[in-house]
């Protein structure tokens, strides 16, 4: 089975199996993704820009969050009828999650201009803090991400460091800047709205000459926070709903989602568990009826895809469930606290796509989702999940749960050895297509820099 060229195409590569899919001849080589320039198209943001260049910055922010909001709400034909929130609005929440959790939240706005980089880093209490980066201009900086992403998923670079140079300097860029303040401040939670082109770089990955971002904060992309359901209820206390689809009639094989799911139900949270032919709408929607699982986990293929919401999909047992379709689900009532998808990925550099994964919590009518930005090796999934769903019973909020797995992975605590994962999580036995790996260590941000928190953190 191949690990993919790319981290959002699969093509042919070094191992017999494990990324989430078979191996196939007609896929794209990396070369020919390599090619491909970004699809972007940015929104008029002068509003934005002439407030900042002013000085007006609390002002910057509000229309920030506004307009970041309406493009959302165009492209999932939704209307969030709650009034838009102010500066004073968007702090006060700062300090009543940091009551309710006892972490330290940051809210970090990113602009992309023609000629620039602006950063506005919202601390719980004081006035916001802007940076310029004039160095990273959009051409530049697009250039940068792009190079990111390639070494991350270039196979014949899946045991190097080649990915550390483009991580160093999008550090120096988008984190360097604001990194005295987020340490004076005492931020352990980072919370990134971010503008088009750049809601689906792998923040995680970011190094700082000595660690991953993720090695220092817990982090979560919001749409806007508008558009973020960012009331507090404990979770600790709900059940999961673990759906997964290990056949497929047109698509390959995941063969260790039965391990996943057995495992995250029978080892390490409460809930019931459905794989292959039970995995449908209808039983969607009648267990949801049954019983309000406040966690849906879904290991399925899933695509974010170009163009109308409804070209993007989850994959179920004989049918699609495409977002547009999410709603009536009516994961909202009673709320959803967490949606899992574990086997998604999507069209890097594409602006409709990229709406359709960082809105992935709104259109689902969920408090939090974990998505990943790309397939992901079989073995490697399958490490992270069981890492995560450990550590959400301990962890303060979800997305420290997440920063704590992705932590596993780096350290090496989850690795392959002997036709077992090892992690804190203890040994789980791999199916025979992927215990013939060998041993592996997982630490290359490729098995692990993809999942992104999405929506609250908390």
């Amino acid at each position: 089975m191949s690990e993919t060229g790319y981290p959002w195409t699969p093509s042919l590569g070094d191992r017999f199996m494990g990324s989430r899919g078979l191996e196939q001849s007609n896929e794209q080589t990396d070369s020919d993704i390599l090619s491909q320039p970004p699809i972007i198209q940015l929104n008029n943001r002068s509003d934005i820009d002439r407030l900042l260049d002013a000085g007006e910055i609390e002002l910057a922010i509000e229309m920030g969050d506004r307009v970041f909001s309406e493009d959302f709400e165009e492209y999932l034909g939704q209307n969030i009828n709650l009034p838009y929130l102010s500066f004073e609005t968007i702090q006060n929440k700062l300090r009543e999650m940091e009551t309710l959790t006892g972490k330290n939240a940051g809210l970090i706005y990113v602009f992309s201009r023609n000629e620039q980089l602006d950063l506005v880093l919202i601390p719980p209490v004081g006035k916001p803090i802007y940076k310029s980066v004039p160095e990273a201009n959009q051409a530049v900086l697009f250039q940068e991400i792009q190079r990111l992403q390639g070494e991350i998923g270039n196979i014949a670079r899946r045991r190097t460091t080649s990915y550390l140079a483009p991580a160093q300097q999008l550090y120096e860029w988008i984190i360097a800047p604001l990194e005295p303040d987020l340490k004076r401040l005492g931020i352990e939670t980072t919370i990134f709205s971010m503008d088009a082109g750049l809601r689906m770089l792998p923040i995680a990955a970011l190094h700082d000459g000595e660690q991953f971002l993720v090695e220092k904060y817990s982090l979560t992309l919001i749409p806007s926070l508008h558009l973020t359901d960012a009331r507090y209820s404990n979770w600790k206390s709900t059940e999961v709903l673990a759906m997964g689809l290990s056949e497929f009639s047109d698509q390959y094989p995941l063969p260790a989602v039965p391990v996943e799911i057995n495992t995250i139900v029978n080892q390490l949270w409460p809930g019931a568990a459905f794989l292959n032919e039970a995995v449908t709408v209808d039983k969607l929607q009648e267990l949801r009826g049954q019983e309000p699982f406040g966690i849906i986990h879904l290991a399925t293929h899933g695509q974010f895809n170009s163009g109308a919401r409804d070209n993007s999909y989850l994959q179920l047992w004989g049918e699609k469930l495409h977002l547009d379709r999410m709603q009536q689900l009516k994961w909202n009532d009673p709320p959803v606290e967490l949606l899992v998808l574990s086997a998604c990925r999507t069209a890097i550099g594409d602006l409709e796509a990229e709406f359709g994964f960082a809105g992935l919590a709104v259109q689902a009518g969920v408090k939090s989702a974990v998505a990943s930005l790309w397939y992901a090796n079989d073995a490697g999934t399958l490490g992270l999940m069981s890492e995560f769903y450990q550590n959400l019973r301990s962890a303060p909020i979800k997305a420290e749960a997440l920063r704590r797995a992705q932590i596993a992975m780096i350290g090496g605590t989850v690795h392959l050895e002997n036709g077992a994962l090892v992690g804190s999580f203890g040994n789980v036995e791999l199916p025979p297509e992927l215990s013939r790996l060998g041993n592996r260590d997982l630490r290359h941000p490729y098995y692990w820099a993809g999942f992104t928190m999405i929506g609250s953190p908390w």
